[in-house]
């Protein structure tokens, strides 16, 4: 199965080629405006790609760290662990015109699914493009949880790579700067 290429994001303003089998959540139950979000049809992998508010307060690796440590919190995780932080070039972006810093995260949270009690730990794996001009943070996130008893044999589409993720994250194009209001 191809990836999907150049599937447009945000109501056409970004796109980004999605890993084989992606399903856009908001199909599926609300999403807020300023996220695209797409789960795996088998395991419970995620991607998240969300436009946040510039937080210039933090810079270099800080602010991958801070953007990591936020969703953590909004999530409740129980506990979280930085793994590794690593400077991303721009040159291997298509938003490098715009994205003057970008930064790569490992990590892991513990959290719960709604309507569980038992916590998990995920394996989550975060790209932070800063868009300064925009006044604005675009944060991708991979969540991977444990595939309990999924193996890649049993599964079509099989579980999404890191390297699906790295495509995601150096594919994302901007279309339509209006998406960010007046400059």
């Amino acid at each position: 199965m191809e990836p999907t290429r150049d599937y447009p994001l945000f109501g056409g303003a970004f796109s980004a080629v999605l890993p084989p089998g992606a399903i856009d959540v908001s199909d599926l139950r609300p999403v807020p405006d300023n996220q695209e979000v797409f789960c795996h049809p088998v395991t419970d992998q995620s991607l998240i790609v969300e436009l946040l508010e510039l937080q210039a307060h933090v810079c270099g690796e800080a602010a991958a760290r801070y953007h990591f440590e936020d969703v953590g919190g909004v999530q409740g995780a129980r506990s979280q662990q930085v793994e590794s932080v690593q400077s991303l070039g721009s040159e291997n972006l298509a938003l490098r015109s715009c994205c003057p810093e970008a930064w790569v995260l490992s990590g892991k949270q513990q959290v719960a699914k709604e309507n569980q009690q038992v916590a998990k730990d995920v394996a989550v794996h975060q790209a932070l493009l800063r868009l300064p001009q925009y006044e604005t943070d675009v944060l991708l996130t991979f969540n991977q949880p444990p595939t309990s008893s999924l193996s890649p044999g049993n599964v079509s589409p099989p579980p999404w790579s890191l390297g699906d993720f790295e495509q995601l994250v150096t594919s994302l194009n901007l279309h339509d700067p209006t998406i960010f209001g007046p400059q």
